[in-house]
């Protein structure tokens, strides 16, 4: 019977440009009508923190006006309040029309228009870039770099002792560039939140247990070298003995002179969230918020822009459900318009959720390293489990990469 017939159809994934432009590609579209078709096609939602009254009415008005839509609080919409937050909903032709015409409004609306380019540029960011490591250089955004875990403590929550002895940790160190770590993390403090009430480490202990071992590694493996610290002093000094990166576990904002050393040595930082407690407003946006003064942080102190690498400080700052949300929105940092490290491996998290004890979580472990690249927000991974991680992301970026052309 005539129309008994179903049509075959099916929802197509749109995750950005690129996607966009295949399915177009993809049905015979020409080139002039891709061009024009595809911002149509890539629908984004952003969010506006705290945006005076009259200004969120001008957004609202002209963001529906170009067939978009803007959610403002209940208050706002009676007049009695003097700011809301804002979230805007349309797809990348209807913003290009928006920021036009915010360009010509008052009340801070200009500068909003050149954020809102910024965040859906930097969200939508592809591009390869190299991290230039002193005597190596790393290329981020062709696969996922895989970063191997030393702890050189006597303390540390996952591995410690185990490598704090000099010989032990090299030997470490070399199986795991063997199983294809790109990068080398060392450790000389236990950073865990229950070390939190204790004294920090004094600097010149950190030293102590890092340098044998970093001497070492620099002249024996092939691979940048990167020392995991908050401090100044110890970070110069590991620069002088001739480590390639900073991992900053509180995003320069613990010692205000390391910034300056990370831009007089011209070497790449990894800035990580964190913070006392695990109170917040409105989690992703304080989370991001932090983020963008540690970028600031880095930037004014000299770290050229391509050098900084943003860490959302899994297990830093949140209990496990705030962390589990945060992996959730793992591609909302690509906002911010920096590579991602993600560090999950073995971390309590992973525990409270699946009820394991530290020496059983590498499921896990694997499981948030593949939903950090599927998420496209995982850039370099930082583990304990080279082999089986490296196994992981090659087959996590394969299946991401899949149908890019």
């Amino acid at each position: 019977m005539e129309g008994s017939k179903g049509h075959n159809l099916h929802v197509v994934l749109i995750e950005g440009r690129e996607d966009a432009q295949q399915a177009l590609s993809d049905i015979g579209a020409d080139k002039q009508g891709i061009r024009w078709m595809t911002p149509k096609a890539v629908h984004r939602v952003i969010k506006v923190k705290k945006l005076g009254l009259k200004a969120a009415l001008i957004l609202k008005q002209e963001m529906l006006s170009r067939g978009g839509e803007a959610a403002l609080s209940r208050e706002a919409g009676g007049l009695t309040v003097e700011e809301t937050d804002v979230l805007l909903m349309g797809t990348l032709r209807q913003y290009e029309q928006l920021c036009k015409k915010l360009k010509m409004q008052p009340f801070g609306l200009r500068q909003l228009a050149d954020e809102i380019k910024t965040v859906l540029d930097n969200y939508d960011k592809k591009e390869a870039r190299v991290l230039r490591c002193r005597d190596y250089t790393l290329t981020l955004g062709e696969r996922t770099l895989v970063m191997g875990i030393l702890n050189v403590t006597p303390d540390s929550f996952s591995d410690g002792g185990k490598f704090f002895d000099t010989e032990l940790a090299v030997e470490h160190a070399h199986r795991m560039v063997e199983e294809g770590a790109d990068i080398i993390d060392i450790g000389g403090e236990s950073t865990r939140p229950a070390t939190w009430t204790q004294e920090p480490l004094p600097a010149q202990e950190e030293i102590r247990r890092i340098l044998p071992v970093l001497e070492r590694l620099v002249q024996e493996i092939k691979v940048p070298i990167s020392v995991d610290t908050y401090k100044a002093e110890t970070a110069r000094v590991a620069l002088e003995a001739g480590a390639h990166m900073i991992n900053d576990i509180w995003g320069l904002q613990k010692d205000p002179d390391l910034a300056g050393v990370a831009g007089e040595y011209q070497v790449p930082v990894i800035l990580m969230h964190n913070q006392q407690g695990t109170d917040y407003q409105d989690m992703m946006a304080d989370i991001l918020a932090f983020l963008r003064r540690s970028i600031e942080i880095a930037e004014k102190a000299g770290v050229d822009p391509d050098q900084v690498i943003i860490d959302p400080g899994i297990g830093f700052g949140k209990d496990t459900q705030q962390n589990l949300i945060v992996m959730r929105h793992l591609r909302e940092f690509r906002s911010l318009g920096k590579p991602v490290l993600l560090g999950t491996s073995r971390k309590s998290m992973i525990g409270n959720t699946l009820q394991l004890p530290k020496d059983q979580r590498l499921e896990g472990s694997l499981a948030t390293i593949v939903w950090g690249i599927a998420q496209g927000a995982a850039d370099i991974v930082r583990v304990h489990d080279i082999k089986e991680s490296v196994r992981a992301v090659r087959m996590a970026d394969a299946i991401r990469k899949a149908d890019v052309q």
